[in-house]
């Protein structure tokens, strides 16, 4: 096991490398520079362009410029930002906790139904249930998250009354009932998509499982059919989901953008969209690498509990 982890972790660290070098090299050639926003200001002249270009230290060489920055961030400076002009830990900090909350209940949301559903319609195999679970995951998958947020607000919000149309709470009401009475709509949203592919995956993986010698011998000594499924199958395919929960990590970063954007959630996502429309390119890279490290770490932590769970995967 130690070998096995040594090895990710080294294979973790030189994609992070790889990243973080497209990532900025991409960002610094971008048409009109980290300095375009300022360009706008009328009240801007050529000189104070290339004063702010010195300060900043643009004029130097890329290859420079990004030891410079790699430096920094290994020591935990990850920069200032452009347009707030403090540190870009302090920003993503500001709208963390929005995206964890967004993410997580829909997270939850989207594993518990859509685990139940993909084990229902396995154990079902083209019965009502399974048709109908079928068409609605591709309908769900179809169909822009973005339409069925506007169509949610439309109906529930404008139409029914019944949950606010925007916002994380209400201006002056910070309780967690205000919190949840927010969250509801949002979260229910962005876990269609999910709840979707959760549901795809878990019946594929439970079809494979079903089919297997010691399911077939576990029914030929008699067990009840709840608990061979509940024992037997679903501990097996759960294996190949644990890979796909950790694939969800990142998603905390980008997966909520559209969603948050629509109703005006102040998370994560929708720092990076406006970061990357004022061109603050040092959040914009924190969030990148944010981003990057947190695929890496979902993916260690997946292949260490399947490799712990399942001793076929440690032994090879």
């Amino acid at each position: 096991m130690a070998g096995f982890l040594f090895n990710r972790l080294w294979q973790s660290i030189i994609l992070l490398v790889i990243v973080s070098i497209i990532g900025f090299t991409v960002l610094n050639m971008i048409p009109g520079g980290p300095l375009s926003q300022f360009a706008l200001d009328a009240s801007m002249t050529q000189a104070d362009i290339e004063r702010l270009t010195r300060q900043l230290g643009l004029d130097r060489p890329l290859l420079l410029r990004y030891f410079d920055w790699a430096w920094q961030m290994l020591r935990g400076d990850w920069g200032t930002s452009f347009r707030d002009g403090v540190p870009v830990i302090q920003v993503i900090g500001r709208h963390l906790f929005a995206t964890l909350l967004l993410m997580g209940s829909s997270t939850a949301i989207s594993i518990a139904i859509g685990t139940w559903i993909g084990i229902r319609g396995a154990t079902h195999r083209y019965s009502g249930f399974d048709y109908a679970a079928t068409i609605g995951a591709m309908i769900a998958l179809s169909i822009p998250t973005f339409w069925f947020g506007l169509v949610g607000i439309y109906v529930f919000s404008l139409k029914l009354g019944w949950v606010p149309a925007g916002n994380m709470y209400t201006i002056g009401d910070q309780s967690v009932l205000n919190y949840l009475h927010h969250l509801v709509l949002p979260s229910l949203v962005l876990s269609l998509v999910n709840i979707a592919t959760w549901s795809r995956y878990m019946r594929s993986a439970t079809l494979d499982v079903i089919n297997q010698d010691f399911i077939k011998t576990a029914r030929a000594k008699g067990l009840r059919e709840r608990r061979v499924v509940m024992k037997h199958v679903v501990g097996n395919a759960l294996l190949p989901m644990i890979t796909l929960a950790g694939m969800q990590l990142p998603t905390i970063l980008g997966g909520a953008l559209v969603t948050e954007t629509v109703f005006t959630w102040p998370g994560m996502g929708r720092l990076f969209l406006d970061s990357l429309g004022y061109s603050d390119y040092p959040v914009v890279m924190g969030l990148l690498m944010l981003s990057a490290i947190l695929t890496l770490l979902g993916n260690l932590i997946a292949d260490v509990i399947v490799a712990t769970v399942d001793p076929r995967i440690r032994l090879a």
